[in-house]
């Protein structure tokens, strides 16, 4: 069966409603599970719950079938929501430009030039679907050679 993840902050932000719009469209349109991720950072002190997670996502695009709620603890977004896709065995990862600008921040720090899209790619071996709230999804395969 097809995996979905999108992470997601909470509370939804416009950048985490137009990707997780996106990735309940993928799901939809393949016949996939989709899985809603949040991380909750440890220096915050935030704790969102899996329950306010779904209740908040299903007040603002109602019930979704074959989908499941997540909530993470990390120091790092970009770390913890790797880890959480690889284990998933994700086939499909939904995340907003700026997630992408985040981590190819965190990439620069290992390699001179980062190509965010070719690293997730290798690192995940998924498909990876960039949302910009004001323009058409990019899509970036893990099967794609560059």
């Amino acid at each position: 069966m097809t995996q979905v993840v999108v992470p997601v902050r909470y509370p939804l932000s416009a950048n985490s409603r137009a990707t997780l719009a996106e990735g309940i469209r993928i799901a939809d349109s393949t016949d996939a599970d989709l899985t809603v991720l949040h991380v909750n950072l440890y220096q915050n002190g935030q704790n969102v719950s899996r329950a306010e997670l779904k209740a908040t996502v299903e007040e603002e695009f109602g019930h979704l079938p074959r989908s499941r709620y997540i909530v993470r603890s990390g120091m790092l977004v970009e770390e913890t929501i790797l880890d959480e896709v690889a284990a998933q065995g994700a086939d499909v990862v939904v995340i907003g430009d700026k997630q992408v600008s985040r981590w190819r921040q965190m990439i620069r720090r290992l390699v001179d030039d980062p190509n965010i899209e070719q690293f997730l790619r290798e690192e995940l071996d998924c498909d990876i679907v960039t949302v910009n709230p004001d323009s058409q999804p990019s899509r970036y395969s893990a099967s794609s050679e560059n």
